[in-house]
């Protein structure tokens, strides 16, 4: 009896150890997969069946943000026993296509962005037509639903874009930029329309070549030398608030810049006064929390959100909060 209780609290903690989970009344492949799991990546605190996740993103190379939501996914797929796939294309054709490869290897669940919800949307359907569990993150949560998804994990993007808006006329602005780095993106245009939406000042559109960051930073500073009423600029993404600083500079302007998205520099920037204020949306809970439900509707049917989608942001982040995150952004958790 003492065994049992020992046993029991072990895994209630989330700590089952490998010898324990070899000896559980499952035994057999389940016992021997969670054995292969610990040893191979880390140690799962449960003794599932060894599934296979695919994660399909429509990022571009180096991107930051992504880096987080693999972490998170990461570590979410250690204690769920996943196997964990990840692959990306910022091209909407060649991310479809990914999801097809994904659909051939016959995998247990996807998690797939919408950034351009048009492309993806016969992927999607094969996908579901094959069995496999969808649930889709970051963009897309107006066609998420209507895909047919399990759920959507994310921020609002209108929402998001409404609260920049909101702090912008808290800050007394009267005329903001926002750069929207990559053309066809849905959540970009809803972001900047949402800022439209609450801002009582003139906000204007500039569209940029986000994969060419010489020619994002000539663009924005061509327009703070045309215009020298702007006293904001919006990016929407963290690596492109410090070309917009370069811009600033090289301008001599004195706008503002603020940006969506959180990073290790972007709090640092944030600290010291060179940015305004972030928006952050919680990239690595995104990656977490999607596989963690994959997880859980394979395990028991579970599907969270009731239709609508589970809210990650939008958070504003400003000078007062970014010492407290430092730690969880030199860790790349935040």
């Amino acid at each position: 009896m003492a065994r049992f209780r020992t046993w029991v609290g072990i895994a209630l903690a989330g700590t089952l150890s490998v010898s324990l989970a070899a000896c559980s009344s499952t035994g057999g492949k389940r016992a021997e997969d969670a054995r292969k799991a610990a040893a191979a990546q880390g140690r799962a605190a449960v003794n599932t069946p060894r599934w296979t996740f695919a994660m399909i993103t429509h990022s571009g190379d180096g991107d930051t943000f992504w880096d987080i939501v693999q972490s998170g996914a990461k570590q979410a797929a250690i204690k769920d026993n996943i196997n964990f796939l990840y692959s990306h294309d910022d091209e909407a054709q060649q991310q479809a296509q990914l999801v097809d490869a994904a659909v051939d290897k016959k995998v247990d669940g996807i998690i797939v962005t919408l950034a351009k919800p048009d492309a993806m949307k016969a992927a999607v359907a094969r996908a579901e037509k094959a069995g496999i569990p969808v649930i889709t993150v970051n963009s897309g949560s107006e066609e998420s639903r209507a895909f047919g998804a399990l759920t959507h994990i994310g921020q609002d993007e209108t929402i998001a874009g409404e609260a920049v808006g909101d702090e912008l006329n808290r800050r007394g602005r009267k005329k903001a930029l926002c750069v929207l780095h990559e053309q066809g993106n849905v959540g970009h245009e809803q972001r900047c329309d949402g800022v439209a939406e609450t801002f009582r000042g003139t906000l204007r559109k500039l569209y940029v070549n986000g994969t060419n960051m010489p020619d994002v930073q000539s663009a924005i500073e061509a327009k703070l030398q045309a215009d020298t009423s702007i006293d904001s600029v919006v990016t929407l993404g963290a690596p492109y608030a410090d070309t917009a600083v370069k811009a600033r500079t090289d301008a001599g302007s004195k706008a503002e810049i603020d940006t969506f998205d959180l990073n290790a520099k972007v709090a640092a920037a944030l600290k010291d006064g060179t940015l305004g204020f972030a928006v952050d949306q919680q990239p690595y809970l995104q990656g977490y929390q999607a596989v963690d439900l994959l997880w859980l509707y394979k395990y028991n049917a579970d599907v969270l959100g009731g239709g609508k989608p589970v809210l990650t942001g939008p958070q504003i982040i400003t000078k007062d909060q970014a010492s407290a995150l430092a730690e969880y952004t030199d860790r790349g958790t935040r």
